[in-house]
């Protein structure tokens, strides 16, 4: 597997604050070190909370943040890899 490909992608499109950044949590604590994490949210303030959230969490590094648009609805995309 590419180190670019996720292993795993999380979808809380739909859900608001905190929800997006506690299932981030969730799904991370699942994973091996070396894993990537997309997480995919419509919750602007998962932009901020995701960043702050990996900021100060040793074991995650935030690798990028994007916007893309799906069906008129603008998605956030996160990409996290554990250490």
């Amino acid at each position: 597997m590419d180190s670019d490909t996720p292993t795993e992608t999380l979808d809380v499109t739909g859900e608001s604050c905190p929800m997006p950044v506690v299932k981030t949590k969730q799904a991370v604590d699942d994973l091996a070190s070396g894993d990537l994490l997309e997480v995919h949210a419509t919750d602007a303030g998962s932009v901020s909370d995701i960043d702050g959230w990996a900021a100060g969490t040793p074991s995650v590094e935030l690798l990028d943040q994007s916007e893309q648009t799906q069906d008129d609805t603008t998605v956030y995309v996160h990409r996290v890899r554990v250490e």
